[in-house]
């Protein structure tokens, strides 16, 4: 009898449902051709070569393409997408900042395996530069260039393009997982404290002693429009008898506010000063009210001496 084990080799890598193999990657600048692929830079995506996408058609493996980048040499690892098959064969290009991370060189060799991560809920970022928080809505700057990325790795340091400059975030935190997919999700974004940036001190407040009588010396300088204090001019041009001679001001006679002890956060009240009533006034009004059968009566007979 004969019998044979066709599994004595091993599985060769096309059969099985997990894509992986080696490339030499090349920054996108690499890349050969007449357009201009900057818009590479931008994102989390790179660019494999054709016989990978035939590779990939024959395995069951589940979409979106999501792909695992390991630099054995340096034990780095990151997570991408792809963006195109047009590649050289045995060459794959990769984004300026994801070739950092990697610690790859020009040419280096670089381990791309088929993954699939959990949908993002939540993720933490801490910007490299105070630069950051000139922008002002850093939300919504960070949502438009998420765009461009399709999974996000714990640790990773990306780089955003915004008003032609370079902001570069390192991912401080994911959930549900250290790498996570953000194609059509619903996250949570949430930011730390830029690297290097320093609060700004508070000037300590001295406390002045109110004990004894207060000093208002320096009220003088604080008060606005005082009435009759200018200057007069003369029509013949003299200056004689014309200079200002204001009257000093006397402690007595500068009106302090009284602060309104009954205030409650979020409500506004409008204070009308009112005047009181003169007691002549209260009298006048107190006399020409109407009195019933108060009036005169008149006659068309006119009263005369009898002869």
């Amino acid at each position: 009898m004969f019998s044979f084990n066709m599994f004595d080799h091993p599985i060769p890598r096309v059969f099985q449902n997990r894509f992986s193999t080696q490339y030499r990657c090349f920054s996108v600048s690499m890349l050969a051709g007449p357009n201009d692929r900057s818009d590479v830079e931008k994102g989390g995506k790179i660019i494999m070569p054709p016989s990978a996408l035939d590779q990939l058609s024959r395995l069951n493996i589940t979409y979106p393409m999501l792909f695992k980048l390991t630099n054995k040499n340096s034990d780095r690892m990151t997570h991408c997408g792809v963006l195109e098959f047009v590649a050289d064969e045995g060459i794959c290009y990769l984004p300026h900042w994801m070739m950092q991370n990697l610690l790859l060189e020009e040419g280096g060799l670089v381990q791309v395996e088929s993954v699939n991560l959990q949908v993002a809920t939540y993720s933490k970022f801490q910007p490299q530069s105070p630069d950051f928080l000139d922008i002002t809505n850093p939300k919504a700057v960070l949502e438009n260039a998420l765009r461009n990325f399709a999974c996000l790795t714990t640790g990773d340091v990306i780089a955003i393009n915004y008003n032609e400059k370079i902001y570069e975030l390192r991912v401080m935190e994911t959930k549900p997982d250290k790498a996570v997919s953000i194609i059509e999700c619903d996250m949570n974004v949430d930011f730390d404290a830029p690297l290097g940036y320093k609060e700004p001190e508070r000037q300590a407040q001295h406390e002045e002693s109110t004990e004894g009588e207060a000093d208002h010396s320096g009220y003088a300088g604080e008060l606005g429009f005082r009435a009759f204090s200018g200057s007069g001019n003369r029509l013949d041009g003299k200056k004689k008898g014309v200079e200002p001679s204001p009257s000093p001001i006397k402690p007595g006679d500068i009106k302090r506010g009284i602060p309104n002890y009954e205030f409650k956060l979020g409500k506004i009240t409008f204070i009308r000063n009112s005047r009181p009533l003169v007691k002549k006034v209260e009298e006048d009004e107190a006399g020409g009210r109407f009195v019933a059968f108060s009036g005169e009566g008149q006659s068309l007979r006119k009263k005369g001496r009898k002869p």
